[in-house]
């Protein structure tokens, strides 16, 4: 398994250096001690998805089977995704005529209005349809097992249905952002992440639930102990900084993920305002294969705002104290 992994990362890495998916600048940023600098503040939001679409999922064709999109056909994807998911404007009861990219009808104001978006507006540069680079299909290699699995695990994490909190996801319990990994993808809002270095540590610090990974550099050693995060190490490979976290307490944000994912996260400078973020994961659990994604972390104003979940977790007990309800209301 982990000679794919080194496989697949040394394909790619030839692709980050031949100015394909991203090209590098020819004098790299670094720092006061000599390291590549991936410093700053960055926003990873973008209307490319993790996956790439496929027709019978009720989406557009356009996206299904592309590997890139013409400049013409992103500027309207773009434009057409846009106002399908305003919050504001979105009819909770019919597809809006016209609307091909809508895999199921959602909106209206809902949970918030769109003031509190911030998801991306538009794709990735070089127009992908899906941020997933291998397989070529763009698709996560999800075990059949998984699959048969999902659509219940679904409806339970919606309708509130748990047997304890325990049963939620760490997003429900405020203790992992949504988006924030490892590894990241962009999602809904918070779409931020501050990255600060020393000679012997990174931090990735990000927006959503303020989760902060000190990582350190150039060592192996690792104390086993699992946490929600996992145990992450890092070391330079050249101008760029790796990243393998393993040992985590269960499942990240990353749907599909267990306590046995391992993760290889890729950092790379490309230019002042852009670092390069790629990652690779396998999990024997519930990915028939590793797969990589590939996206750009784009300097962006700060400040990194607190995200307070639910005030204190409050919602969860008005989860919990709702599925209850419905409990005694069930017909015997």
């Amino acid at each position: 398994m982990r000679t794919r992994v080194t496989t697949v990362v040394s394909v790619v890495a030839l692709v980050l250096t031949a100015g394909g998916v991203f090209a590098q600048s020819d004098e790299v940023q670094r720092t006061v001690y000599g390291d590549p600098d991936i410093q700053g503040l960055f926003t990873f939001r973008t209307l490319t998805p993790l996956q790439r679409p496929v027709i019978d999922q009720g989406a557009s064709s356009l996206l299904a089977g592309r590997q890139t999109l013409t400049d013409e056909e992103a500027a309207e994807y773009e434009a057409e995704r846009r106002r399908e998911m305003n919050r504001d404007t979105q009819n909770l009861e019919v597809r809006a005529p016209g609307v091909r990219y809508q895999s199921r009808a959602e909106g209206g104001v809902g949970g918030y209005n769109e003031f509190w978006y911030e998801r991306g507006i538009e794709l990735v540069k070089d127009h992908r349809t899906a941020l997933i680079v291998d397989p070529p299909e763009g698709r996560i290699p999800f075990t059949q097992t998984y699959l048969d699995g999902a659509a219940s695990r679904t409806l339970n994490l919606r309708s509130g249905f748990a047997d304890s909190y325990t049963d939620r996801s760490l997003g429900d319990r405020c203790l992992m952002g949504f988006n924030a990994g490892p590894p990241m993808v962009s999602s809904a809002y918070n779409n931020n992440v501050q990255i600060l270095q020393t000679p012997d540590h990174v931090v990735i610090y990000n927006e959503m639930v303020h989760n902060a990974r000190i990582i350190p550099i150039g060592t192996d050693a690792r104390h086993g102990l699992r946490q929600y995060s996992g145990e992450s190490r890092a070391r330079w490979q050249g101008d760029t900084l790796v990243i393998e976290t393993r040992g985590f307490l269960r499942e990240t944000s990353l749907g599909g993920s267990s306590r046995d994912t391992y993760v290889v996260e890729r950092l790379t400078r490309l230019d002042q305002e852009t670092v390069a973020y790629e990652f690779t994961v396998e999990d024997p659990n519930n990915f028939t294969q590793p797969w990589t994604a590939m996206m750009p972390l784009r300097q962006t104003e700060g400040p990194l705002f607190e995200y307070a979940c639910h005030e204190g977790n409050i919602g969860m007990v008005g989860i919990m104290a709702g599925a209850r309800n419905l409990d005694t209301q069930k017909v015997p």
